[in-house]
Parts: structure tokens; C-alpha cells; sequence
């Protein structure tokens, strides 16, 4: 969506020919104006003035009074400082796949699902349970620990998603409008254990709630990245969705005589983003890239590390976490043995020997395709 043409909520109603007496409805909508629970919010009030029931809709609060509370709760001097001390020494950003722009469109991202096995699922609450921390705590140190071999770096700086309507007053969770905000969280995964890394990220993300209505060029501007570099160009997005009772092709989200045809799709301005679905018993991860990064990569090293990670906190939790291996036994298998055989004679020479063979042709010409 162009955010220099109005309007940023389009809504494109048609009548289904096939079927008499049903309409269709394209709904689009830029976060800027709202975030997803304010959509919800929207929904369930169309359905109540379908249904005759408007007149029984609470009064809508103003979304001025969260504004005023957001610029005046903690002071920009109190979010500098925060900040400053979290990112003050970061100088370079963290770029997986080597994917630097932060300005895209979301053209040309693909996707990919993946639902995370119902016996893993399990594991993980109760190791978050153990540990006195939200499920959202381990796959948040998960996420670092693959960042950093994304990136090829062991300090990793992303974005994290913060709701912004947990403080946000009275009635918060009925007002339309854009509460949710974008913010970074760093972890070095070569400096901590797996309990010190949960109990680090745990205290890091309570911080951020402090801070949530903080703008993200704040937090950009107190670190040492350059202002003309992103400070990260990945985004992981913990949200809660609600389970939808499937109708044939079609998926109900509980509202009467509204059926969702299609699920949502978003997109960011982010080359990578994760997001983990909390179904309420089990997870689903989505990953959406741009070339040359690899959704479904993404996805398998995330569910690869998540159960490493519990198992490292149920047996072993002064496992440093870079020992937590991104790779199931069958990749490393690949990487390590399979992509490292140059003795593989092809035709009448090694791959190492058409390497050198080039090279002694001409050393500027490019030696692997």
C-alpha cells in the first residue's frame, strides 16, 4: 500500500455471482491505521448492526486518550537512557542472508508454514512453565541463536513485535487504532548458558513493556549503527491467534453470518520475518523471505533449536547456547560431509582440481557457478 494515497482502509464489496444472496468483502487495511485487534474490533461491530444489535454496542473511547498517556507515561530522556545502554555499543547491523534493505515493499517475499510437532509443543511450556517465563521467552532466545548463523555473527540485534495495549488503560482492548509498536532486542548467544540466555531475554522483553511506546529511530539513534544502515532488517512477531472451526474451504472466526474465505496476509517492510502462532496447545511458525533467503530453511532451524533448547534446559542447563545446533543431523550430515567431499572425481579430475584449473587459466575469472 502506497501510504501517499488515501485511504489506508480499503474495503472492495461485491455480490457472488454463483450464489444468491451472498457477498464477498476484500478488506485492506495498513498497520499504521490499525493494528489486528482492532480489526477484530471492527469485524465484531459489523456483525452487530448485521444482526439488529448496534444499539446494545458499548461507547467508543477516544484513541487521544492512549496517545496522551503513550507521550506522557516515560519521558524520551527515560527511553535514550534505556536504550543507550542496550545498544550503545552495537556499531554494525545484523543482516541475515545478507538481506540489508528495510525499505522493501513486501513484493517478492515468499512464505512458508510450519506447525510445530504437538510432543515439542508440550515440552516447551512446561520448560517455560519451570522457569517462570512465557513460551514468547524461549522462542525469542531460539530465534537469536538461529539469527546468528544467519547473519554469521554471534551479537544479533531484531525486531520484536510489543502488543501496546497492556498498558494502555481502561477499555484498551475495544479502542481501534495502531497500539502496537516495533522495537529491537539484542543477545550475544557466545557469551551466556541456556538459563542465563532465558533469564536475560525474559529481563529484556519486561524492560521493553516499560518502553513500549518508544519510537523506533529513539532506539536506532542510541546505538552506533550509522543512521544511513538499518539498525536489523529481521522481525519476529509472538502473537496469539485464536484456533478457526474450518467449514469446508472456508474458515469460520466465530462471528455470525461472517465467514473467512481467506486468511489474512501481511506484509512488512523486513526481508525476513517470523512469526510464531500461539494456538493456545500447540505452535505454528511462518516464515516470510525475500531471495535469496529460504522460508522453509528458516522454519526447520527454528523448530531444530526450540527443541534443542528445551532439551538443554531439561538436561543440561549450563549448555553454553551457541552449543545449541541450528541443524538436524540430517543438514549437518549435507553441510559438513556431503557439500565438503571435493574428492568426488568428475570426469577425470576432483572438483578441487577444475578449481585449480581455472585459477591457473585466469585468476580473475569467477572459479565456482
Amino acid at each position: 500500500m502506497d501510504l501517499r494515497q488515501a485511504p489506508l482502509l480499503r474495503v472492495h464489496v461485491a455480490a457472488d455471482p454463483g450464489r444468491t444472496g451472498r457477498w464477498l468483502g476484500l478488506v485492506q487495511v495498513h498497520h499504521l491505521l490499525q493494528d489486528h485487534t482492532a480489526a477484530e474490533v471492527v469485524l465484531s461491530e459489523v456483525e452487530a448492526f448485521m444482526s439488529g444489535n448496534g444499539d446494545g454496542l458499548p461507547a467508543p473511547l477516544p484513541f487521544r486518550d492512549f496517545v496522551a498517556q503513550a507521550r506522557l507515561g516515560v519521558s524520551r530522556a527515560e527511553h535514550e537512557e534505556f536504550f543507550a545502554e542496550l545498544l550503545g555499543d552495537v556499531t554494525e547491523p545484523t543482516l541475515p542472508f545478507g538481506l540489508a534493505d528495510a525499505r522493501g515493499d513486501g513484493t517478492g517475499v515468499r512464505s512458508a508454514r510450519l506447525r510445530v510437532d504437538d510432543g515439542l509443543a508440550v515440552r516447551v511450556r512446561e520448560s517455560a512453565r519451570g522457569l517462570g517465563v512465557s513460551p514468547a521467552t524461549l522462542f525469542h532466545v531460539a530465534w537469536a541463536r538461529v539469527l546468528a548463523g544467519l547473519a554469521g555473527r554471534s551479537d544479533v540485534v531484531f525486531g520484536t513485535l510489543l502488543l501496546g495495549r497492556m498498558n494502555a488503560g481502561r477499555g484498551a482492548e475495544r479502542i481501534p487504532g495502531p497500539f502496537m509498536n516495533t522495537l529491537p532486542v539484542r543477545m550475544d548467544v557466545a557469551g551466556l548458558d541456556v538459563v542465563g540466555a532465558v533469564r536475560s531475554m525474559q529481563g529484556q522483553l519486561a524492560g521493553l513493556l516499560v518502553h513500549e511506546h518508544a519510537p523506533l529511530a529513539l532506539a536506532q539513534k542510541a546505538s552506533g549503527v550509522p543512521a544511513s544502515a538499518p539498525l536489523f532488517t529481521s522481525l519476529l512477531n509472538y502473537r496469539h491467534s485464536a484456533r478457526r472451526v474450518h467449514s469446508g474451504d472456508s474458515e469460520s472466526d466465530g462471528t455470525a453470518g461472517l465467514t473467512v474465505l481467506s486468511a489474512a496476509e501481511d506484509r512488512t517492510n523486513y526481508p525476513v520475518t517470523v512469526s510464531v502462532d500461539d494456538l493456545g496447545d500447540g505452535f505454528g511458525l511462518k516464515a516470510d523471505v525475500v531471495d535469496p533467503g529460504d522460508p522453509e530453511l528458516v522454519c526447520g532451524l527454528i523448530q531444530t533449536v526450540i527443541e534443542a533448547l528445551v532439551a538443554a534446559l531439561e538436561a543440561a542447563p549450563e549448555t553454553p547456547l551457541y552449543e545449541v545446533d541450528p541443524l538436524s543431523p540430517v543438514d549437518r550430515e549435507r553441510v559438513v560431509t556431503d557439500w565438503n567431499d571435493t574428492g568426488v572425481v568428475v570426469g577425470d579430475v576432483s572438483v578441487l582440481g577444475l578449481f585449480g584449473e581455472v585459477v591457473g587459466r585466469d585468476r580473475g575469472a569467477v572459479a565456482v557457478v
